[in-house]
């Protein structure tokens, strides 16, 4: 029998759950919290209010999401985004998704309703913790206060943990308003530090190297995330190794260096694809193979596969790896580099390649990516070409600028074609390749990395599903680029109709007037009318201190050339 004194004791508890989640939440480094209030979850709206952390109101919970989404894959640490209870958190589920498949850190809360019901049928009541279950890394209810330090450290753990992902929890409206028990405090925060690659599997990595012809070099997600940028480049550099990335891993090694070939994964045979044909040695180094199927770098399976990241490779017919080294990705690479003898490479002046380079058609390939670029950038049709569009927003965009390109036909066109010179410059979803995500991203790169000039490359399908995040843009004053690629169409499906079937089928649309859409919200609107407006237009637009869209007709006539031109690759590069 509990006494009643005991009960008063509790009751007049100087702070509620709400305040000791909030206070997790500080305590885990987290500023900015992307969401909607609800009903359910007002007591920890107001403890937010009064902490360190800024909540910010966005005009959809999938807006919210997204934002946390890439927030987090450009601070590696967890953005977070809240909800309310059944609609609410159910809007969240398509950007956590994202995040996991993305392998980018998020947690996402929302409200549930309270325990005192949760028994029963009851109003806006849905299993949220299983409908997240697929979707994330851990899914939870917080179903009592006492919970609340050693859950949100488990989440925020989990989250941040290779490979990162997205974490739910859901807490009751009545634990939610609850008193926190006396002594409960946030749990200290531990930080895995950077371990050594096993010498024994890196003398096995080392002889396969000094066997191999024709390695090449696959670097992916992982090595972004890492931040093995000049790791990959000490190594690629000292044995002389051509390196290709990802579409996620655009930007960890330049695409201006002389040993890089460009962009896999965009069709099973692009010009990067080439290099891999004559490859007897593939150094996979932070891929993950949600990136794209391996099948497109190994068709036969019997390719030899060095894998570096920090988790033992998924199984996958055509990813049969030889030699695992599963440690910090960096310190395997310079480790690897050391214990191979040097294969006959001088080192290279600034801009040229290092002499003895066993690049399989890697000339050739930077060729003729390079030459489809330049094409582009002289292409003058209207409506503009894809590689025009490509080639003017290179132009108008510095090193460290930010681009996040929707998923359409335009993120094929960016992703093969769209030089990147740093990691997390070039943001594709590529996991689970959801539309609509750039926009409410722009907001969650803007407060990530303020300094950088950020632009969202989006068709004319995808611009309208989340448009509405531009008045949450205007409202906190950040300023940033929309380039819709109109077509009147939904561009990637109509292309593959094409190529199947041989016509399109329920795949185009009407679209409003775009600069008065823009400017019915307060931001500026530029309509392109011939091809040698854009860039100019751009470059405006980048330096204005607001949000600008710029509606740019795009002819994606050129997809079919393009697949014409790559049929008849395979004879020009034997």
């Amino acid at each position: 029998m509990v006494s009643r004194s005991s009960l008063v004791v509790v009751n007049q508890s100087a702070r509620g759950t709400a305040e000791l989640i909030v206070e997790c939440l500080e305590n885990e480094g987290v500023t900015h919290v992307f969401g909607i209030p609800g009903e359910e979850n007002i007591h920890l709206m107001e403890a937010i209010s009064r902490s360190s952390i800024r909540y910010v109101l966005t005009r959809h919970e999938q807006g919210a999401s997204f934002m946390a989404e890439v927030y987090g894959r450009l601070t590696g640490q967890a953005g977070v985004c809240s909800a309310t209870l059944g609609p609410g958190a159910i809007n969240l589920l398509l950007g956590t998704a994202d995040a996991t498949t993305n392998s980018t850190p998020l947690v996402a809360l929302s409200a549930q309703v309270g325990m005192n019901r949760s028994f029963k049928e009851s109003h806006q009541g849905v299993d949220l913790v299983t409908m997240f279950g697929p979707a994330v890394k851990w899914s939870a209810l917080v179903a009592t206060p006492g919970a609340v330090p050693e859950m949100f450290r488990k989440a925020f753990k989990l989250a941040q943990t290779e490979r990162p992902g997205a974490v739910y929890l859901a807490i009751p409206e009545d634990v939610e308003k609850a008193p926190a028990a006396d002594g409960q405090e946030p749990l200290p925060v531990n930080v895995p530090r950077p371990d050594e690659p096993s010498p024994g599997q890196v003398e096995r990595a080392a002889a396969l190297l000094r066997e191999a012809r024709a390695p090449v070099v696959l670097a992916g997600h992982g090595a972004a995330r890492a931040d093995a940028g000049p790791a990959l480049r000490r190594f690629a550099e000292s044995l002389g190794i051509p390196v290709a990335t990802t579409f996620h891993g655009k930007g960890v090694f330049p695409s201006d260096h002389p040993l890089a070939l460009g962009a896999v994964g965009f069709m099973r045979h692009d010009y990067v694809n080439f290099g891999f044909d004559r490859a007897d040695l593939i150094i996979a180094v932070g891929y993950e193979l949600q990136e794209f199927d391996p099948v497109r770098i190994n068709p036969s399976g019997d390719t030899k596969i060095i894998h570096l990241h920090r988790f033992p490779a998924e199984v996958d017919a055509h990813y049969d790896v030889a030699v695992g080294l599963h440690s910090d990705i960096g310190r395997s690479l310079d480790a690897l580099a050391a214990a191979v003898a040097p294969r006959n490479v001088t080192a290279p002046r600034e801009g040229t390649a290092p002499s003895g380079v066993a690049a399989p058609g890697g000339v050739r390939i930077r060729a003729l990516l390079a030459a489809e670029l330049a094409r582009g950038q002289k292409d003058n049709r209207f409506p503009l070409a894809p590689a025009r569009i490509v080639a003017d927003t290179r132009a108008a965009l510095r090193r460290q600028d930010i681009a996040l390109v929707d998923t359409g036909a335009l993120k094929m066109w960016m992703a093969r074609l769209y030089p990147t010179y740093e990691p997390n410059t070039c943001l594709i979803s590529n996991g689970l390749s959801t539309m609509a995500w750039t926009v409410p991203g722009a907001i969650g790169a803007k407060i990530a990395r303020p300094d950088c000039r950020v632009l969202v490359a989006t068709g004319d399908g995808a611009f309208l599903m989340n448009s509405q995040e531009i008045e949450t843009a205007l409202r906190l004053g950040l300023a940033f680029v929309i380039l819709i690629w109109v077509d009147d169409a939904y561009g990637l499906i109509s292309w593959k109709m094409d190529l199947e079937i041989g016509r399109n089928v329920d795949t185009t649309f009407g679209n409003p007037d775009f600069v008065a859409y823009a400017e019915s919200f307060g931001a500026t609107g530029y309509r392109i009318a011939t091809a040698n407006e854009l860039l100019p237009t751009l470059r405006t637009a980048l330096a204005a201190d607001t949000v600008s869209v710029i509606a740019c007709p795009v002819d994606y006539s050129a997809n079919l050339e393009l697949i014409e031109s790559l049929g008849d690759l395979d004879e020009s590069l034997s």
